[in-house]
């Protein structure tokens, strides 16, 4: 059984305005204030009032993030990275077929998106290119993570049909989860039990569209069915 991450509780020192102490923040701080604000009900519209907000000054965020709408793109960039780390941190995962692998990250995926899912549904509560533009990092990662799983796919015979290939079978992964993503936005069951059959026949119903053994005795029976009708 795999491990999910809760939420990042950073655990921050306390200061006040009389340290003369240099205050050291990185981005996974500056991401804790950030969520603790919005969950809080604070909602920024400049970069200047999260950092008087914080006392810190307006190049020590710069050193980060440029804007505000980088601080949500770095939530799903980290959350995909714990996600992946605690995968490759399980013994049994080494094992399992691309199949097995990839529902194990989808779940575990998941779980820490329901652990923060009051932050995932403030940043994705509107559908548009900005939206689509925090998800950026998500998206190349996840990509990446899906060519790694060296699914097996139909041999083109072909080098550049076969990257075509690779590279279209990413990308359609990618519309996959983002479908996922939307229904578990709407998901009110208990414990979100509908996302995790909805991911186990979403990812059922991939894997068998590109079951090679499928796909072979298709292309021989058209191939058969072509020399049949050039003899006549």
């Amino acid at each position: 059984m795999l491990n999910f991450i809760i939420r990042y509780n950073i655990c921050l020192n306390s200061y006040n305005t009389h340290y003369t102490m240099e205050i050291q923040i990185n981005k996974e701080q500056i991401l804790d204030w950030y969520m603790d604000d919005v969950l809080s009900g604070i909602l920024y519209h400049h970069v200047y009032q999260f950092t008087r907000e914080h006392e810190i000054t307006e190049q020590q965020f710069y050193d980060f993030f440029g804007n505000l709408d980088q601080i949500e793109s770095y939530f799903f960039e980290l959350l995909i990275d714990k996600t992946i780390e605690t995968l490759y941190n399980t013994e049994e995962y080494a094992i399992y077929s691309p199949e097995e692998k990839l529902l194990s990250f989808y779940y575990t995926f998941f779980g820490n998106m329901t652990a923060n899912r009051s932050f995932v549904l403030h940043v994705l509560k509107e559908k548009n290119l900005e939206t689509l533009k925090k998800l950026s990092g998500l998206r190349t990662t996840f990509k990446t993570y899906i060519e790694s799983l060296d699914i097996e796919k139909l041999d083109l015979k072909q080098k550049d049909l076969n990257k075509f290939q690779d590279k279209a079978f990413a990308e359609s992964a990618w519309l996959q989860l983002l479908g996922v993503i939307q229904y578990w936005k709407n998901d009110t069951s208990a414990r979100f039990e509908k996302t995790d059959i909805f991911i186990e026949k979403s990812l059922n119903a991939s894997f068998e569209l590109i079951n090679v053994e499928a796909l072979k005795k298709v292309t021989d029976f058209g191939k058969f069915l072509l020399k049949e009708m050039k003899s006549k």
